[in-house]
């Protein structure tokens, strides 16, 4: 009797823990019902889709909303997957919210995220034809860009090592190795000349200092220069209002002159008229005198002669002593 009342109580807890079992997954599909979830639709053709299951978390803004319900390849695109998701009512899922692979790179387990870009748009309700759900875009994953970039810097890091092989051959190397020479023996020449540029250098900067020098005592100078030319320019200012003055006095003056000249002139003329009549008197008289003269010496001249002569002043004179027209009695 005791054994038959163990396993009754056995059986009771087998039941009761089916019945728990079978409320459990009621519950559970109670919370999982269409009336709490809407379903969407995503195609995928440029983001890889690697870590990426049944049961991968949905997330949106950081936040799990959903999760991936089902998977399959397009029949008309080869590189296309379609994968159905199923999210949480109260997330707002816009015409304009795309969505983007995340994955984890220490456990590579890739979710969804979903991203709506300001402004939003309506909320997405609308069924393409073909399709069972709404689709929500694809979008442009930054982490396969950047993926891609590395791979790209793989490829041509690979490239660059196969291209520096070749470049370190045997007698490449020799060639590296003379050019490193020649290098060294450059650089050793080149420091010798910095010395001598050095030492150029310091020479120009005195005479930069000398040239700064000059150029203050210039600025000095032209600094006076420009005092004096200001008082240089005002006393050539009173000394042209001067000169104006005396050429105005000049012109009133040489006016008085042109007018005095021109009286002069006339009496100057004048006296040209007297002094020619008189000239013409003075030669009158002159003949005249002349003439007179002329025979006063003729007669002093007879008279000398007879005097020279007693008998020709006694007797009278000779024919010889006979003036012109004059005749013995």
């Amino acid at each position: 009797m005791e054994a038959e009342a163990r396993y009754t109580w056995v059986g009771a807890g087998v039941l009761m823990l089916l019945a728990a079992l079978v409320a459990a997954v009621l519950w559970l599909k109670d919370v999982g019902a269409k009336d709490n979830f809407k379903r969407y639709t995503i195609h995928f053709e440029t983001q890889s889709l690697d870590g990426l299951d049944v049961g991968g978390e949905v997330k949106l803004r950081g936040i799990k909303v959903g999760r991936v319900e089902d998977y399959a390849l397009a029949d008309e695109k080869l590189n296309r997957v379609r994968v159905e998701v199923r999210v949480d009512r109260r997330a707002q899922v816009r015409t304009n919210t795309v969505a983007l692979v995340t994955r984890n790179y220490v456990t590579d387990i890739a979710a969804i995220e979903l991203v709506t870009r300001e402004p939003p748009g309506p909320p997405l309700v609308e069924v393409a034809q073909g399709e069972r759900y709404p689709v929500i875009g694809e979008g442009h994953s930054q982490f396969d860009d950047i993926s891609g970039r590395v791979s790209k810097i793989g490829e041509m890091t690979a490239t660059a090592l196969g291209n520096a092989n070749e470049l370190l051959s045997a007698e490449n190397r020799q060639a590296v190795l003379a050019t490193i020479r020649n290098l060294r023996d450059l650089s050793a020449g080149l420091n010798q000349r910095l010395g001598a540029l050095d030492r150029t250098l310091a020479g120009v900067g005195a005479a930069a200092k000398d040239v700064g020098s000059a150029a203050d005592q210039l600025g000095r100078a032209g600094d006076r220069a420009a005092r004096v030319s200001e008082r240089i320019g005002e006393r050539l200012d009173t000394t042209l209002a001067e000169t104006e003055r005396t050429l105005a006095d000049a012109r009133r003056g040489m006016n008085q002159i042109a007018t005095a000249g021109a009286a002069v002139q006339q009496q100057a003329i004048n006296s040209a008229r007297r002094l020619e009549d008189s000239a013409a008197n003075i030669d009158s008289q002159l003949d005249a005198a002349v003439t007179e003269l002329r025979l006063s010496v003729e007669s002093a001249t007879r008279v000398l002669d007879r005097l020279r002569d007693p008998r020709a002043a006694l007797l009278g004179p000779g024919k010889a002593q006979l003036g012109p027209g004059e005749q013995l009695p």
